[in-house]
């Protein structure tokens, strides 16, 4: 049985904005919304062009960078411990391979 949506009134950069969502989707939503709070008020307080919109654009654009970038990184190291285990696994067959005196 699915739970009814909830509204969750969310406040970026002192506006307010009502947004559904499930019941068990409330936490990460707050944080969701604290951290990209924090974040347009960072490029506001360093822009000198802080209208609203614009604040909103670049934090999106900061957020979705700061996403692929720990994307490539888990790539690249889910890359780095497949090669790992490979190495380990081909170590161990040779090993269990290798006849004992």
């Amino acid at each position: 049985m699915t739970e009814e949506p909830v509204t969750v009134t969310v406040k970026l950069l002192d506006r307010e904005f009502l947004v559904g969502c499930q019941p068990d989707e409330r936490e990460g939503l707050l944080a969701a919304m604290t951290y990209l709070d924090r974040k347009m008020r960072e490029i506001r307080h360093a822009s000198r062009s802080p209208g609203y919109d614009r604040v909103a654009v670049l934090a999106a654009l900061s957020i979705t960078h700061e996403l692929l970038m720990l994307q490539r990184s888990q790539n690249e190291l889910s890359g780095s411990i497949g090669e790992n285990i490979a190495m380990l696994r081909r170590k161990l067959e040779g090993a269990l391979d290798t006849p004992l005196e």
